[in-house]
């Protein structure tokens, strides 16, 4: 495995973001752990525990919903999401990701596929009734932040629910971070894309130094 280098990593990404070619890195990071989804660096390797506890709260039954997982990395979340009782479509746009999950769940009932979310499948639109969004939009420049979360919405059916978990910054701050957290103005879009905002939490994570969160859900 390549160990990892976060001033390389950056480098990296904004090498191919000066490029217009915003998405065209993921593979590599995956790729890099060379078969082993405990080497994805940025893989907690478990639930998000703030998606367990959305699950839990809810007062409706989430048995024989539909659910989709933007970006699913190599798969806890997407996992979870299945347990709890949804019928689950994951993917991301890494064939190597997909590949990792495939292989770490091979018994799984969610059905992970190699997709673009900028080019989803056209009857992907309007069918689920949880899209879940967990760091994808903060690894995205400037108007691809947009599209992606315009996209995300466009998933969602009628009465249909997004979680969006995030980092987080105070607007103005971290401008040229990599990923660039979210500040409230930008998570707030969802709002001005005509959802309603169910529940939001700011936190700081576990990490040495922690590091700000969001973690929101809005309803169509």
């Amino acid at each position: 495995m390549k160990k990892f280098d976060p001033i390389a990593y950056k480098k990296m990404v904004k090498s191919y973001q000066d490029e217009d070619k915003p998405t065209d890195w993921f593979d590599s990071i995956y790729t890099d752990a060379e078969g082993d989804y405990r080497e994805v660096f940025w893989a907690d390797l478990e639930p998000n525990p703030y998606l367990l506890k959305w699950l839990k709260k809810c007062i409706f039954k989430h048995t024989g919903r539909k659910a989709i997982v933007i970006g699913c990395g190599v798969g806890d979340d997407a996992e979870a999401l299945s347990e709890a009782g949804y019928e689950v479509t994951a993917f991301d746009i890494s064939p190597e990701a997909i590949r990792l999950c495939k292989n770490r769940y091979s018994d799984t009932t969610v059905n992970y596929l190699i997709a673009d979310l900028f080019d989803y499948p056209p009857q992907w639109a309007e069918s689920f009734d949880l899209v879940y969004e967990c760091n994808t939009i903060q690894v995205l420049p400037g108007k691809y932040r947009i599209q992606a979360r315009d996209a995300m919405v466009s998933l969602l059916a009628p009465q249909g629910y997004i979680l969006v978990s995030c980092r987080s910054r105070l607007k103005g701050e971290q401008e040229d971070d990599i990923p660039l957290p979210l500040d409230k103005e930008e998570i707030d879009g969802f709002i001005r894309c005509g959802l309603s905002e169910e529940s939001f939490v700011a936190y700081d994570d576990t990490q040495e130094p922690p590091v700000p969160h969001f973690f929101a859900s809005y309803k169509k």
